[in-house]
């Protein structure tokens, strides 16, 4: 399977196709036989290796929280609201990276920029502010790999394409992430407003972050599982950004075979 996207070019139209006929090529999976949102090999995978990540890293999060505390006082944690299903809202757990501010919403643009704190940037960089969301796994509201969880505004936005997205649970990292975070670091970095970023997250990242994480939904394995997890981990541990890049003329092939669940595996432009 080969994921290619001009992401240059994508704009609001695209957004709106999510939900019409021409994207119906994924309307319909949550009913077809034998799909199973949330295998159960995957669900026992998430618990044990929460459990043995959870034995040595309570220690990094208790010295973490303690730093917080000193440096930036309370709130230690930041508790962001957000759907593991259509019906489903839980909250996510994360350190407190920002200053506080109590009408917070929407993605992170330039605007957010001066709000993250010092130590902040050190846990956003390590992603050592996302370890609370062992707890999230354990609960059972996230998975180690899916799409990211989304606010309730979008799912309601787009209820037929979250209605496929979110029969993976909600991940720490995914597919989605995995490919499309740098761009999306990229275009948000210069927006300079609410609106503008709000904007931009619609316009431009939202249509590609759903087409990938349709994707994963139609080839999830627990190989490409693990080749999420290695990759992101490489990226975490060595500090160089390894994603798959688009390159003019070049095609980014991933360790997956051909759909299960579909006799021909639709492109993606």
């Amino acid at each position: 399977m080969t994921i290619h996207h001009d992401w240059d070019n994508t704009d609001a139209t695209q957004l709106r196709a999510l939900t019409s006929p021409k994207m119906a090529w994924f309307i319909g999976e949550a009913t077809a036989p034998g799909v199973n949102p949330m295998p159960r090999s995957k669900r026992a995978f998430d618990i044990v290796l929460a459990l043995l990540l959870l034995m040595p890293l309570s220690l990094v999060m208790l010295a973490v929280a303690g730093a917080l505390l000193i440096l930036q006082g309370r709130p230690i944690f930041y508790a962001a609201h957000r759907m593991r299903g259509p019906n489903q809202p839980f909250t996510q757990w994360k350190f407190r990276t920002m200053l506080f501010e109590q009408d917070d919403f929407g993605a992170t643009g330039a605007h957010k920029h001066w709000r993250i704190t010092p130590m902040g940037r050190f846990l956003r960089r390590s992603r050592i502010d996302e370890l609370p969301q062992l707890f999230n796994i354990l609960f059972g509201d996230m998975s180690f790999v899916g799409p990211r969880p989304p606010l309730r505004e979008y799912v309601e936005r787009f209820p037929a394409v979250y209605g496929q997205v979110l029969h993976s649970r909600p991940g720490v990292t995914g597919l989605a992430t995995l490919i499309y975070h740098r761009h999306e670091d990229r275009i948000l970095a210069r927006c300079k407003s609410a609106a503008a970023t709000e904007a931009a997250y619609y316009r431009r990242c939202l249509p590609a972050k759903l087409k990938i994480d349709l994707i994963y939904q139609r080839h999830r394995s627990m190989r490409l599982d693990l080749w999420i997890l290695w990759s992101t981990l490489k990226i975490v541990i060595s500090r160089r950004d390894e994603r798959p890049r688009r390159r003019r003329g070049a095609q980014t092939y991933l360790p997956v075979g051909p759909s299960p669940r579909a006799r021909k595996t639709p492109t993606t432009r």
